[in-house]
């Protein structure tokens, strides 16, 4: 289900809940599919978001996927009340391949369901949509095949960083977790979720509200790249409950000291200070992940960075953790006094391998 801005969800945990309450692994393609076609249809976000934008426009019209995009995939997905659910499976969670896979063998009873709720909601302005309400094995099948070929278009080409910034936020929500267990990591979760025990309150388009009970499903919260203001939940009571949520933007410049510090140390190095700085305590493997480089590589960066005093590192049993020294801060924040204040009561936590 696709949403917009001030009605309220609310989902209502029990302390079995809490303890199957988890966070996705890895960065959903399905989802992101869903929230790149959103985007598609709007003149909102960012510079780099329109940048996108522009670029995946050339890459559909040069492949030749723009009509059946234009006439399938967007009616599919409007900026509505509602999308279907099917299109994001939580076998995504497996992996891209699963994820694709799912989608091709939905069932033609689930498809028709779907298609019908968006019909009664927003209406079928394609025919295309016509074909696929009939929920035939064919027109599904090339329907997973259309997914396919538009995320190879527009979203492979962009993997490394959406991956990038997607690590970094289940980092931060992993460390949450490990210091204070479930209800830490939700109450630390971005507005506009609010963790008010029991109930996580979610921020939901004007005039709708919804109460999910989960009922011992547990949840599995999945941060997004291309999600922009509201989070998401799945509207089938009998799917296991999620809730796709938009990861902050966070300033890439700002991060990293701006064009200055890259020149003095380099993109990639300037890249890993400006990470260890955002996620204190992170370890080489993390480090690695966060901004897409091999463990040798990430390695070697962190050990020319303590040589320089820009970082230090701590053993914890078999773990390495890093942390941005007073000049290392110092570096990325461009003013002595903000370093000193951001670096106050920093404190290792445990981490997870």
């Amino acid at each position: 289900m696709a949403l917009c801005a001030t009605g309220t969800l609310t989902i209502v945990f029990t302390s079995e809940d809490l303890a199957l309450t988890r966070l996705a692994t890895r960065t959903d393609l399905l989802w992101e599919m869903v929230g790149s076609l959103h985007r598609l249809q709007t003149r909102d976000g960012d510079r780099p978001t329109a940048t996108w934008r522009r670029q995946a426009h050339t890459r559909l019209t040069e492949d030749g996927l723009l009509t059946s995009v234009r006439t399938l995939l967007l009616p599919l997905v409007p900026r509505g009340p509602y999308f279907p659910d099917f299109l994001t499976p939580i076998e995504a969670q497996l992996g891209n391949e699963h994820a694709l896979q799912a989608l091709a063998d939905t069932p033609g009873k689930r498809v028709r369901d779907d298609v019908e709720r968006l019909r009664r909601s927003t209406g079928l302005p394609s025919t295309a949509l016509d074909d696929l309400a009939r929920g035939t094995p064919h027109t599904i099948r090339g329907l997973g095949q259309l997914a396919d070929a538009y995320c190879q278009a527009v979203l492979t080409p962009h993997w490394a960083t959406i991956d990038r910034v997607l690590s970094e936020e289940r980092t931060l929500r992993l460390r949450h977790l490990l210091t204070g267990g479930a209800e830490h990591m939700l109450a630390h979760l971005p507005p506009p979720m609010r963790w008010i025990p029991p109930v996580l309150e979610v921020g939901y388009p004007a005039g709708i509200t919804r109460e999910i009970r989960l009922r011992g499903r547990g949840l599995t919260l999945i941060p997004s790249y291309f999600c922009r203001a509201n989070p998401v939940a799945l509207v089938d009571p009998a799917l296991p409950p999620v809730l796709t949520y938009p990861v902050p933007r966070r300033a890439a410049q700002n991060a990293t000291g701006g064009n200055a510090l890259i020149a003095l140390l380099g993109r990639t190095r300037a890249e890993v200070l400006g990470s260890i700085d955002r996620a204190p305590g992170c370890t080489t493997t993390e480090l690695a992940g966060s901004i897409g480089v091999s463990l040798p590589t990430a390695s070697e960066h962190t050990h020319v960075l303590r040589q320089a005093n820009l970082i230090a590192s701590v053993r914890q049993a078999n773990l390495m953790l890093h942390y941005t020294t007073r000049l290392g801060a110092e570096l990325l924040i461009g003013s002595p006094r903000a370093a000193e204040t951001r670096s106050q009561g920093r404190a290792p936590v445990s981490r997870l391998r």
